[in-house]
């Protein structure tokens, strides 16, 4: 595995348990996410706060079905489940494409889509 992927799968790793300073390794320090329609965060610090979310309570289960890599972009597709602080559960499927820099992750674009029972 490349040592981007390698960062990736350290990134979901750190997100299937919380871990703040496991995923924040991964992260460049002027890191940009970007949620089209949601929201666009800057900077590590704004990374953190969104770690978890007011809406869900414990950590998310999140299955990687694929990861590609190509010119210091990593996409990987899977399934994320968490649940709802106000019951329930939300089920999604996500594709979030990872632009690089020296292993680390300097952009993350994410696209999620519900998946309604």
């Amino acid at each position: 595995m490349s040592p981007n992927k390698q960062t990736v799968q350290k990134y979901m790793e750190g997100f299937s348990k919380s871990d703040h300073a496991q995923i924040l390794s991964c992260l460049t320090d002027n890191i940009e996410w970007l949620m089209p329609g949601a929201f666009h965060l800057s900077g590590k610090d704004a990374f953190d706060k969104e770690i978890e979310n007011d809406a869900f309570v414990g950590s998310p289960t999140i299955k990687i079905t694929r990861m590609t890599e190509e010119n210091d972009v990593v996409i990987a597709e899977g399934t994320v489940r968490c649940a709802r602080k106000g019951g329930g559960f939300l089920n999604a499927v996500f594709c979030d494409v990872f632009a690089m820099q020296d292993a680390k992750i300097k952009q993350l674009t994410t696209y999620l889509s519900e998946i309604k029972d």
